[in-house]
């Protein structure tokens, strides 16, 4: 019977299969063979049980270690037991030496390492699309919004490069908290490698060669939780970013603005309400990374433990990591469908552009004003009274300017014209485009370089 919706309903197969309770059972007997042909290499154990483990140990069921978890109250033990009623003798030496964290930790990486994989992949493609969707709509002229008041006019493709910024800046931070948190542990009970007896440096090398990590240069019974919390960390920064992006789409598809919509062909926005097209996708966006973000919390609390360590983390990791993975993967799915299906509306952009009668082009006239001679001061007062008194008699900024004394002692209306040009006052947004798509597709190209090595 299935009870969590991340079961049935959010999470792709793929990412589910990462963190299925076969694959993670997989993992730690993956770990607990590199620790066997470890110990022959240098010696410690005798030669030909590793090879022996090979050909059993994956018989070992998840089942079976629940099983014997049920009696122990202990899931490596529970593990081991498993193996040696499936692989007998050649199982003797089994995690000589090594202490549960050794395994665990390590198999968390092996883990994490791979759900990165498929979170860089699907980021990637959102931003790919953010890129094309730029350079589409580069020069389409909209209004720009500061507490949700129409500010000054931007472009579309100004707008969603912002978002392309952001979500590099993910991708960076993703590649870096890999290189600090996806490492291996393999050093026993206190974090000392005692029980190898002089050769722990040299076991630690070889499973980590095995297994294609880099360890962490020290560390007590566990690994340090800081980096376990800079993971959910990271992965609930870039749930907020699609938030944000989520919510703006939101925002721009009400009746009133209508300038971009979800696609919705043929579906149910209410059981009641016919009409309604409601932005469902970009509002489970929002619903899931709150769920996502919640989770940083237990990430956070599980960083002090007691002295070597405690188990008050372990229990809350398995319900963190897998979900946390799991949610953002949710996520940028989501986020792709929205952005493949995005409608935009330029009608209603140069409706809303006209919409304040001029009103967001007043620091332009203010500044033309100020370059002729009038105060900076002294120009912001009076361009506030035209726009008040436009508000006011329902007239717009152009015409209270051009029939204002105080204005034409400084400016013709050819000048006011011009000031009140909304495609003449876009500053350098081409070029602040074209600086983030360029660095936006040289670090796309540089992870997916190393993707492929």
């Amino acid at each position: 019977m299935s009870i969590c919706p991340l079961e049935f309903r959010y999470g792709s197969n793929e990412m589910r299969e990462v963190f299925s309770r076969e694959n993670i059972i997989r993992k730690m007997l993956e770990v607990e063979l590199a620790l066997s042909k470890a110990l022959e290499e240098v010696g410690i154990v005798p030669r030909g049980n590793y090879e022996k483990l090979l050909k059993c140990i994956y018989e070992v069921r998840p089942e079976d270690v629940d099983k014997y978890e049920k009696v122990v109250g202990h899931d490596i033990v529970a593990l081991l037991t498993a193996v040696r009623e499936v692989c007998g003798e050649s199982s003797n030496y089994l995690h000589y030496g090594a202490t549960s964290n050794d395994i665990i930790d390590t198999a968390w990486s092996l883990l994490m390492r791979d759900a990165f994989k498929i979170v860089k992949k699907k980021l990637i493609v959102n931003i790919q699309i953010l890129i094309e969707l730029t350079r589409k709509f580069k020069d389409l002229v909209m209004v720009g919004r500061t507490h949700a008041q129409h500010a000054l006019p931007i472009t579309l493709g100004f707008k969603l490069a912002n978002y392309v910024y952001e979500f590099v800046r993910s991708l960076e931070r993703i590649n870096s908290v890999e290189d600090r948190v996806i490492r291996g542990k393999m050093s026993g009970a206190v974090g000392t490698m005692a029980g190898w007896r002089g050769k722990g440096l040299e076991i630690e090398n070889a499973v980590m060669s095995e297994l294609n990590l880099h360890p962490h240069l020290i560390t007590t019974q566990v690994v340090p939780r800081d980096g376990f919390a800079e993971v959910v960390s990271v992965l609930a920064i870039l749930a907020s970013q699609a938030e944000r992006l989520g919510i703006e789409i939101r925002e721009l598809m009400r009746p009133e603005i209508l300038e971009l919509a979800e696609g919705s062909a043929g579906r149910v926005g209410s059981s009641t309400m016919p009409h309604k097209t409601n932005p469902v996708e970009c509002e489970k966006i929002s619903g899931l990374a709150r769920v996502l973000r919640g989770l940083l919390i237990p990430a956070l609390e599980n960083i002090p433990l007691w002295h070597e360590r405690d188990l008050s983390n372990s229990s809350a990791e398995r319900v963190l990591i897998p979900h946390s993975f799991i949610l953002i993967d949710e996520i940028l799915d989501t986020l792709h469908d929205v952005l493949k299906g995005l409608k935009v509306f330029p009608e209603n952009m140069e409706r809303n552009l006209r919409m304040s009668r001029g009103a967001i082009m007043a620091e332009s006239l203010m500044l033309r004003l100020t370059d002729k001679g009038l105060s900076r001061l002294e120009a912001h007062k009076l361009t506030m009274e035209l726009v008040q008194r436009a508000r006011s008699k329902h007239t717009s900024l152009l015409e209270e300017a051009i029939n204002d004394a105080r204005v034409l002692t400084y400016l013709n209306i050819a000048e006011i014209n011009e000031a009140l040009d909304y495609n003449k006052y876009l500053g350098n947004y081409r070029e602040l485009i074209d600086r983030t798509l360029k660095y936006a597709e040289e670090l796309v190209e540089k992870v997916l370089h190393e993707a492929s090595k």
